[in-house]
């Protein structure tokens, strides 16, 4: 653990309490233990999962640096990442996770239960549901999601669910700076503004992956995010 220790503050400025490696020591457990049941991610070896949860999740504070979020949403969050590794750093950070697939889901509640994580919700539910739904709808500081569908599909999930001035985050691989490119339209349509791509290199990680930013500028139309499955097959 002493290389993620220094990795988070080498390369995000994360600096890593005692009590907070703790926690996503025991996280690690939870996942390798789950990961055998139920195979809830590809990254299965300590070092990956350092790496490329973790740390990766940490890459986030390279996009609000001093400014966290008071109110974050993680749409398609999977096992957790990056939501709960970033509650774990910024405790007073209300955190709600999405996620459409049952057993990610339990997953996910289990930890928070087994880390007594506070003002955190696990929901369990579509992309396109969650961005209709009033309880949440433009009520978030930033919307996160981590390699869940292409750019212009993503900016359909994340910007309904972003508060004006807020700020919708995508975690992307090499293509990031291409999609952002084709995805400005449909921003554009759902209130957003391409901001600035970071580009992020993980220790051991041969692929430069990059955090694409954009901001909430108006108001969405009230027919987006359209029904499930929909802004996947025909995407704007």
């Amino acid at each position: 653990m002493d290389s993620l220790i220094q990795d988070a503050q080498n390369l995000f400025n994360v600096h890593l309490t005692a009590r907070q490696m703790a926690a996503l020591s025991r996280y690690e457990k939870e996942l390798m233990e789950w990961n055998q049941k139920f195979n809830l991610t590809a990254i299965r070896d300590v070092e990956s999962i350092r790496t490329k949860h973790f740390l990766d999740s940490y890459s986030c504070v390279l996009a609000w640096k001093a400014t966290p979020p008071r109110r974050l949403i993680d749409v398609g969050t999977g096992a957790g990442f990056p939501g709960i590794p970033l509650k774990i750093i910024y405790p007073m950070m209300h955190v709600t996770l999405v996620e459409s697939v049952g057993k990610k889901v339990k997953f996910c509640q289990h930890v928070v239960q087994t880390l007594e994580l506070d003002d955190i919700e696990v929901i369990h539910s579509r992309a396109e549901d969650i961005g209709q739904n009033p309880a949440h709808r433009e009520s978030y500081d930033w919307a996160v999601a981590r390699a869940v569908a292409q750019l212009n599909i993503l900016s359909e999930y994340l910007l309904p669910l972003v508060k004006l001035g807020g700020t919708m985050l995508a975690q992307k691989g090499e293509t990031g700076p291409a999609e952002a490119q084709s995805a400005e339209k449909a921003m554009k349509l759902l209130g957003g503004k391409l901001r600035q791509l970071i580009p992020v290199e993980l220790p051991g990680v041969a692929d430069i992956r990059h955090l694409v930013i954009a901001d909430k500028v108006a108001a969405t139309p009230p027919k987006y995010p359209r029904k499930a499955g929909i802004p996947m097959k025909t995407p704007l």
